[in-house]
């Protein structure tokens, strides 16, 4: 459920009419619904009461999204230093971050273990190492768990999938247990528990049931070689409906987790970050043209897909709508197309809609995760603006990036 609806014809973000909007700040722009993050947060968090919820930061990193879904409640998962600074910045307690990710600096774990923060999911041995040395630098231990694969099929797409043996992440089953046993004997370094996640956008319970029995036996087979294990990260990777998916609803997932943890005595951490936010937020556009070719048509939009890749990247689906419900004009096989010099530039193909024309508004819907978080320069076009909308209100998030804003990142050498 979401709280982006028509009303009297007009498509509306809780209770701000989306064409008065764009007429007030340009187009194309995001559009997140407080109402839709803080149902999303209460249905997820309701299940799991004793457990730790700590959002992904990258699906969406938009300030006013952490602080929104933080005075909820919620930690942080983050990957990197600045979305540490990020969820610190929301109000967000070090004791309630979780710093997964493959590639950790010596920089950046430098700046984690001096935060204090709760937990570093280890992903590999030489990671296990270097922070082992910047702990005793700093004069602390640092608490761990390791990210094991279960080289489980999540069902997803290859991109987003993480969990089976050819991944780059976690570290395999047949070698956890050795790094466990490196781990205890490394002095800068405090085991706290067991990490796993094997993709995002799933779609199916199945997998997930597989790697969370897969760790409930772990945890078993470690505690039994005299390691404390206290914490079990069962990460993220719950799917949302973009088009005709029926991803498991929470309390399926919930179901799941229960019949696999009980009885375990670990507090359970989730990291979740698209059924958070994914169908909060919007992808408002303008159409430019309508173009006809060789009897196919065109639909030429001024939001790109520097502006929202997953198409692109993913070959990602997301519902198109008008912001205008007129009923007006012939429904028409079209291609919808940004203005990015790409061929693959494209958010729907073929796709069965009432031809738009010059001047009409589109909303591209599922547009909050992993949507104005991977968003680039590209073509030389600013970063266009994000908005919130909590009731009748709204406000500006994040600023349209001007094009004097663009060429100050720019440095000319002295030569030129």
């Amino acid at each position: 459920m979401d709280h982006f609806h028509y009303k009297n014809g007009i498509y509306h973000a809780e209770d701000v009419a989306l064409d008065a909007l764009a007429q007030d700040i340009g187009t194309p722009f995001y559009c997140y619904s407080t109402a839709t993050l803080t149902r999303h947060y209460q249905v997820f968090s309701s299940h799991f009461p004793d457990a730790k919820i700590c959002y992904a930061v990258k699906a969406n990193g938009n300030l006013a999204v952490v602080k929104t879904l933080a005075n909820l409640g919620s930690g942080a998962d983050v990957v990197s230093e600045g979305e540490i600074r990020l969820a610190l910045a929301a109000g967000i307690k070090p004791q309630d971050i979780v710093f997964s990710g493959v590639g950790k600096t010596a920089s950046e774990m430098a700046y984690a273990l001096n935060q204090n923060i709760f937990q570093f999911n280890v992903e590999s041995i030489p990671e296990l190492h270097l922070l082992s040395e910047m702990a005793l630098a700093a004069g602390v231990k640092a608490q761990i768990a390791v990210r094991v694969n279960p080289d489980v099929d999540p069902k997803t797409h290859a991109k987003i999938a993480t969990g089976h043996k050819e991944s780059k992440f976690g570290i395999g089953m047949g070698q956890a247990m050795e790094v466990y046993r490196l781990a205890a004997g490394l002095k800068g370094i405090e085991i706290q528990g067991v990490s796993v996640h094997i993709g995002s956008q799933l779609t199916h319970l199945e997998p997930f049931a597989q790697a969370f029995a897969r760790m409930r036996s772990f945890v078993g087979e470690l505690r039994a070689a005299g390691f404390p294990i206290n914490t079990l990260d069962l990460g993220g990777g719950l799917g949302i409906p973009y088009g005709n998916e029926e991803p498991p609803l929470p309390e399926a997932y919930a179901e799941i987790v229960r019949r696999e943890t009980d009885g375990l005595n670990c507090r359970l951490i989730f990291e979740p970050g698209r059924v958070l936010v994914g169908n909060a937020g919007i992808l408002v556009t303008r159409v430019i043209y309508v173009k006809q070719s060789e009897g196919r048509f065109f639909v030429i939009v001024d939001a790109g897909m520097n502006d929202l890749i997953r198409p692109a990247l993913y070959e990602a689906y997301h519902d198109i709508v008008p912001i205008i419900a007129t009923g007006e004009g012939s429904t028409e096989l079209v291609d919808v197309v940004g203005p990015v010099c790409e061929t693959g530039d494209i958010f729907a193909e073929q796709r069965l809609l009432k031809l738009p024309k010059a001047g009409d508004l589109l909303a591209f819907r599922t547009a909050g995760a992993y949507g104005a978080a991977m968003a680039s320069t590209y073509n030389a076009r600013p970063l266009i603006a994000e908005i919130m909308v909590n009731g009748a209100q709204y406000a500006v998030i994040r600023p349209r990036q001007s094009y004097d804003e663009l060429l100050r990142r720019d440095r000319l050498p002295e030569w030129l």
